[in-house]
C-alpha cells in the first residue's frame, strides 16, 4: 500500500514528465484542464501511465469525475485499497 503523499508525488512526477508541466505550479487543488492545460488525449496517456503505476486495468469510470490533482489522487488511492 503506497500513502497518499506518495500517490501524490508520483502524479506530480508524471504531469511534469509527460506533460512539460513546471512541478512547482502543481497542487492538489489545480484542474487538469484549465490550470494544467491536460486535454482529453492528454487524459488517456495519464490514465495509461497511472495504470502502470497501478498495475491493474482502470475503467474509464474510475475517472469520469476527475476534475483536479486531488481527484486523481483520490482515484488511485482508492484503486489501490487506500481509502
Amino acid at each position: 500500500m503506497r500513502s497518499r503523499e506518495a500517490v501524490y508525488q508520483k502524479i506530480k512526477t508524471v504531469l511534469a514528465d509527460l506533460f512539460e508541466v513546471d512541478p512547482e505550479s502543481i497542487s492538489e487543488d489545480s484542474r487538469l484542464y484549465e490550470d494544467l492545460d491536460i486535454d482529453s488525449i492528454d487524459a488517456v496517456d495519464l490514465v495509461v501511465e497511472l495504470k502502470g503505476y497501478i498495475g491493474k486495468k482502470i475503467s474509464p469510470e474510475d475517472f469520469k469525475s476527475v476534475r483536479t490533482v486531488g481527484d486523481v489522487v483520490n482515484a488511485v488511492c482508492e484503486l489501490l485499497g487506500n481509502e
